[in-house]
């Protein structure tokens, strides 16, 4: 398998605000709906689709999940599909939510 880079809350923070990340939050709906990072799009684990991922956006697919076991997951389904995602957010939303990030919530 491909390395997944740990991206932390800085990296995240970073990338979103120079642009250059996508978060594809692979949560399942009612978690996102609760509270997600400001952007993030919704692919859910248990029906998580590799072909669904925005990878010819011109920017870096960063995988997010509650704490970081789900996105690596994910990350192995993305690779065995073919697809060069190389990393996510290791803290998850939990991270994000101790360190202060905004938080959004409703359906994708």
């Amino acid at each position: 398998m491909t390395q997944v880079e740990n991206l932390d809350f800085d990296d995240i923070r970073q990338g979103l605000a120079q642009g250059q990340l996508i978060i594809v939050d692979v949560r399942e709906a009612h978690e996102f709906e609760a509270g997600h990072i400001p952007g993030a799009l919704l692919n859910p684990l248990s029906v998580f689709d590799p072909s669904a991922l925005p990878v010819n956006a011109g920017k870096r697919v960063v995988l997010s999940c509650r704490s970081g076991k789900r996105s690596l997951t994910a990350a192995s389904l993305a690779h065995a599909a073919g697809l060069s995602i190389d990393a996510h957010y290791a803290g998850g939303m939990l991270d994000w939510v101790a360190q202060g990030g905004p938080v959004e919530t409703g359906q994708p």
